[in-house]
């Protein structure tokens, strides 16, 4: 049965955002050639909308797109001429497709079963992308390009370089691979601790740039991109809280996403955001995560986040935070990984816990210290405690310097607005 145009496009685009990784990973797990991998990968999509309306959508499409890609590889590899080539092809074709993917060679016309052992190909490259050896930035862009399938253009677009750059750094990335003879695995048990940290660094940082990006599509697809792969990671590393955790932190950010600007793109504060419209499924989801993740040990950074996160989630009120439990965690945090931001946000808590005379002082010791100059956030604070203080002149002074710093709009003509509340002009 031939599928409707519009039902075809639907089911290539869904097996798109589900299956690109899988396939991806598996051809680099047999071939070894990242760009190959790629480009077969994209020819076995087109080939799904030239097939699929005519002979109608596969029962298991990521079978039929696996299966595909992986005889357009092997037809690749029959062209070349190389003695390397050929070796390459007697490994991709020493098994039958049909058995090498898990599925019963009756339904193997069919596009039956989903590939075996995909799970493991997809958390080998997601270790691979985010090995140390690569700067950082190269394994943000690996990441996006081989896992979530983003174009180069896209990634340029998400963060905001010119498309040549971003193409030069996907392709010095994949060259140190091969040239430093980086291992295509999940790394041995003594350095998965170190390992597993910078894949969730690189997550961590994919969902902030889409989640603080204002109303820029291309970006926002980052945060969903981030918990799409921080999901695949906590159900492949079960026994690691920190995936847990972080997979708990994004969902329950994401969960207010939709209140945090106002119809006009102004910026709108945790205080006075709609809680009917956070998503509960969201939270609920968080939540749930959140707890599994604590009952499997000590907790680490990512979860306690996640936990503060939890309670403002969970209040039914602004005036319902239970801002003593934040400023605990804030201080558990802050002895985990020192760092002058988690104390800027400690005083934030403790000011709303014991009153802003307690915050301002941690502030002000913060002031001293230096390690947060030309951070806007730091002044906007100060601005805040002074103006809940009463002293008008001092946060207009205050608010003044955030707004000279902050990088936003939406950010600028919020903190002008509070400039004019206590009698400053911007």
């Amino acid at each position: 049965m031939t599928g409707a145009p519009g039902d075809v496009t639907a089911a290539v685009e869904a097996a798109f955002r589900q299956e690109w990784g899988q396939i991806v990973a598996t051809l680099i797990g047999l071939t070894g050639d990242w760009d190959l991998a790629e480009e077969c990968a994209q020819d076995a999509f087109a080939a799904a909308l030239r097939v699929w309306p005519r002979d109608g959508v596969p029962r298991r499409p990521g079978a039929w797109l696996t299966v595909t890609a992986r005889n357009r590889a092997t037809d690749r590899l029959r062209r070349e001429r190389a003695g390397r080539a050929k070796l390459r092809e007697a490994a991709l074709t020493a098994q039958d497709p049909a058995q090498d993917l898990g599925q019963d060679p009756a339904s193997a016309d069919e596009g039956g079963a989903t590939a075996s052992g995909v799970a493991d190909d997809r958390l080998r490259l997601m270790f691979t992308c985010c090995h140390p050896a690569l700067a950082f930035e190269a394994r943000v862009a690996l990441t996006l390009r081989t896992l979530a399938g983003l174009s180069t253009a896209q990634i340029a677009r998400a963060f905001l370089v010119p498309q040549a750059t971003m193409s030069q750094r996907l392709v010095r990335a994949k060259r140190k691979i091969r040239d430093a003879g980086i291992p295509f695995r999940v790394p041995p048990a003594h350095l998965l601790p170190e390992r597993t940290a910078a894949v969730l660094a690189v997550l961590y940082l994919l969902f902030n740039e889409g989640y603080s990006a204002g109303a820029d599509p291309m970006r926002q697809v980052l945060a969903g991109e981030a918990i799409r792969l921080a999901r695949l990671l906590a159900g492949l590393m079960p026994g690691e809280p920190e995936a847990g955790g972080l997979l708990a932190l994004l969902l329950l950010h994401h969960a207010r996403r939709a209140t945090r600007v106002d119809e006009a793109g102004e910026l709108v504060t945790l205080e006075h955001q709609d809680r009917a419209r956070w998503d509960s499924a969201e939270i609920e989801e968080g939540v749930a995560v959140l707890d599994r993740a604590l009952r499997r040990g000590r907790p680490g950074p990512y979860q306690i986040q996640a936990a503060i996160a939890a309670c403002h989630a969970t209040a039914a009120r602004w005036q319902d935070t239970d801002w003593q439990e934040i400023a605990a965690l804030y201080g558990r945090l802050a002895r985990l990984t020192p760092s002058p931001v988690v104390e800027l946000n400690r005083a934030v808590a403790v000011g709303m816990a014991r009153g802003p005379a307690a915050g301002l002082e941690l502030v002000e010791a913060l002031e001293a210290a230096g390690t947060l100059e030309g951070y806007h956030l730091l002044p906007a604070t100060r601005a805040d405690l002074l103006r809940r203080m009463g002293r008008a002149a001092e946060a207009a002074s205050a608010y003044g310097r955030a707004l000279e710093l902050a990088p936003t709009g939406p950010e600028r003509r919020y903190l002008t607005r509070r400039l004019q509340e206590v009698g400053g002009r911007p």
